[in-house]
């Protein structure tokens, strides 16, 4: 059986993160989602529940980071080819978030990131096929 993973997230206004991931692609389940949370589908086994700051704070008993100026974590999401990496994000910035790191070639593995309207980090990378050489 595989396992789900159900990241969550902080962040200050819902329907803007809502509209934000919306113009990068991702869908909602509308079955997990309230005016306090959502459920994003990134893929069959993973999943980003979006959650006001108020709503996480009933899950954690310790103080919430400004992601503005403090990293929680970095969040990496592995694409299908370069091109898609560029594709995201730009999206990402074309839709208010903004590029925290240049893109980094390593010939394996090309990488590019950008934060969301929350400052939370996304790392996205596209890795070779294992016995490819060069990008």
């Amino acid at each position: 059986m595989a396992r789900n993973i159900f990241v969550n997230l902080p962040v200050r206004d819902l329907d803007r993160s809502v509209a934000f991931f919306t113009q990068l692609g991702f869908s909602f389940n509308a079955n997990f989602t309230d005016e306090t949370a959502t459920c994003m589908i990134v893929s069959e086994t993973i999943y980003v529940m979006l959650l006001t700051e108020d709503k996480f704070r009933q899950f954690t008993p310790k103080q919430l980071c400004d992601t503005r100026t403090q990293t929680e974590v970095l969040l990496c999401l592995s694409t299908e080819s370069r091109a898609e990496v560029d594709q995201l994000v730009a999206k990402a910035v074309a839709a208010g978030g903004s590029v925290y790191r240049e893109a980094t070639d390593m010939g394996f593995m090309y990488a590019h990131s950008f934060q969301d309207l929350d400052g939370h980090q996304w790392e996205l990378v596209y890795m070779l096929p294992q016995g490819q050489a060069g990008a």
